[in-house]
């Protein structure tokens, strides 16, 4: 890549750490360093400000930031672009997930696509619903994972409907119920799974009135499991989380189904790359994303 200079200063603005950066691309710490040097020089411009702190970014850096990463981006599209012309031999797909789909999909998916395509590469960002718009709307990721419907200036494809399932501990009163009444959600300690100021979660509550008594949030999900194994509360989680936990605890379907819609993502109006077209068709054609899918866009 000849934007090199540009790619260091973006991975050690995200990472916050020249070490996590150099790391990330396969440099030593000290040529990082000399490319960053290098680029200010040239420019004649601090660009960041490094300290005990941490790593931000100046006045300057601010104003230049999306050039860089508008550039980096062409050259990614033009070399993703002559690999399609020669067959999609090569290729990156910067791609933004939440856990569970990471867990639960992208192990299958991503090994059925490289059989098809080896030269394609992925780049992974592991993060809450928040964290992937953010990613998203900044160019750091092609495409996301994400509950649906999404935010203005996103284009979305539907794959799937993930249950909403209340867990509680081995013993509790209502485990023997086929089904936990919903309007006993606000009679048990609560512990709340915080994705973003609003989720599938809290508008159960809104919806139906219930005032929930949250003794704790989380922001990890397994970290909610272990709770309620011990006996410290109920909470609710999608089913897709709920795959494969070793946790011993008693899953229970809401008196009034309950779901969260999921699909995948992009920038409404963004060119996604060859390697990138190709994955969403793989995506969708996924054996586990049989519904018939839609394209949403919000205005």
């Amino acid at each position: 890549m000849t934007n090199h200079k540009y790619e260091a200063f973006l991975k050690t603005l995200e990472t916050g750490s020249l070490t996590k950066a150099a790391a990330a691309l396969g440099y030593t710490q000290s040529s990082i360093s000399h490319m960053l040097n290098a680029l200010e020089k040239e420019w004649r411009l601090t660009l960041l400000i490094r300290d005990r702190s941490g790593i931000r970014l100046t006045s300057d850096g601010q104003r230049l930031l999306p050039y860089m990463r508008a550039a980096v981006q062409a050259e990614r599209e033009l070399i993703d672009e002559t690999a399609n012309l020669r067959g999609l031999r090569s290729g990156l797909i910067r791609l933004a997930t939440f856990t569970s789909a990471a867990v639960n999909w992208l192990p299958a998916l991503i090994k059925t696509f490289q059989q098809e395509y080896p030269g394609v590469d992925f780049e992974l960002l592991h993060g809450h619903y928040t964290d992937i718009e953010n990613w998203l709307e900044t160019g750091q990721a092609d495409c996301g994972f994400q509950r649906l419907p999404v935010r203005s200036g996103f284009e979305s494809r539907f794959l799937t409907q993930d249950r909403l399932l209340v867990i509680l501990p081995e013993g509790h009163p209502l485990a023997g119920l086929d089904r936990f009444p919903i309007e006993a959600l606000g009679d048990e300690a609560f512990l709340l799974l915080e994705e973003g100021t609003v989720n599938e979660i809290t508008e159960i509550f809104e919806q139906h009135g219930i005032h929930p008594r949250v003794r704790f949030t989380a922001r990890d999900d397994y970290a909610i499991i272990s709770m309620v194994e011990s006996g410290l509360g109920i909470s609710i989680l999608p089913e897709l989380v709920l795959n494969r936990t070793p946790y011993r605890v008693v899953q229970k379907e809401l008196s009034v189904p309950a779901y969260r819609r999921l699909g995948i993502c992009l920038r409404r109006g963004e060119h996604a790359s060859p390697a990138l077209r190709r994955f969403l068709e793989h995506v969708e054609a996924y054996p586990a994303f049989q519904q018939e899918h839609s394209v949403e866009t919000k205005e």
